[in-house]
């Protein structure tokens, strides 16, 4: 089976590179499920019923996120009608759900999970669940016999959190994935238990940026110390960052297009 996942999708310019590229991988590569973080989707912070649906109707199954989730308004109403994912290990009570069952048909079923770290994320999302034990208490509740695959979004900000995260469910699930950082790594590689894993698929969109924000705000935040109103690259080069996951050769591989 082969799972083409995206990393983090930010704003028009990911949405757009998503359009043009993606239908012709699918092709090409021939994938069976196609997943995506999609935290960045609308406007570069949250999602919008529309904007998820433009990119369900050019080819991506379902959908991750982390942080920004929820910071477009009135998402808590709309999340659960939604392909969309967000972090299993949020506070009890939060609107969505963390874990997604996905029957592929002939492929049969794999079980989608999105877990979020705590280090270096503030006090805001150290309240959130340890996403070690909360993973564990999933894994518990499945038969992994069950699936075809078992795919973890771990969404977090520190690359020593994501490694330990991908060695402690090594041999557990079939992928660790890591999102947010919107920063590619090259670390792509099977663990010893047969875990493929990655620290981060990097951000999908305008790279002529600074994480997707136009450059210029974030070098005067960083020289002035004082805080900036964002505004999201729409020019320049724009790249499609993500990896495809072949669970027949046991293999994990960058597949990355700049336009």
């Amino acid at each position: 089976m082969k799972i083409l996942f995206i990393g983090d999708v930010v704003a028009g310019p990911g949405r757009n590179v998503v359009k043009e590229v993606l239908p012709t991988i699918k092709k090409e590569q021939k994938i069976d499920l196609v997943l995506a973080n999609a935290e960045n989707l609308a406007g570069g912070r949250g999602i919008t019923k529309e904007t998820v649906q433009e990119l369900v109707f050019c080819g991506i199954d379902y959908f991750t996120s982390g942080d920004h989730v929820f910071w477009q308004k009135g998402t808590e109403e709309i999340i659960d009608e939604l392909p969309v994912l967000r972090p299993a290990n949020y506070p009890s009570g939060t609107a969505g759900k963390g874990i997604k069952e996905i029957d592929t048909g002939k492929n049969g079923k794999v079980l989608l999970i999105n877990l979020i770290g705590r280090t270096s994320f503030g006090n805001t999302f150290s309240l959130s669940d340890d996403p070690f034990t909360k993973a564990d208490k999933i894994l518990d509740q499945y038969d992994k016999d069950d699936y075809k695959a078992i795919i973890v979004d771990f969404h977090a900000e520190a690359t020593s959190e994501k490694s330990a995260f991908g060695f402690y469910l090594d041999g557990k699930v079939t992928a660790v994935i890591g999102t947010h950082t919107h920063i590619p790594t090259c670390d792509n590689r099977v663990l010893p238990e047969g875990t493929m894993f990655i620290t981060d698929v990097g951000m999908t969109g305008a790279i002529d940026s600074v994480l997707g924000v136009e450059k210029e705000i974030i070098i005067n935040l960083y020289k002035t110390a004082r805080n900036q109103k964002f505004e999201w690259k729409s020019t320049g080069t724009k790249a499609f960052r993500s990896v495809l996951l072949d669970t027949v050769a046991s293999t994990i591989k960058r597949l990355d297009k700049v336009l």
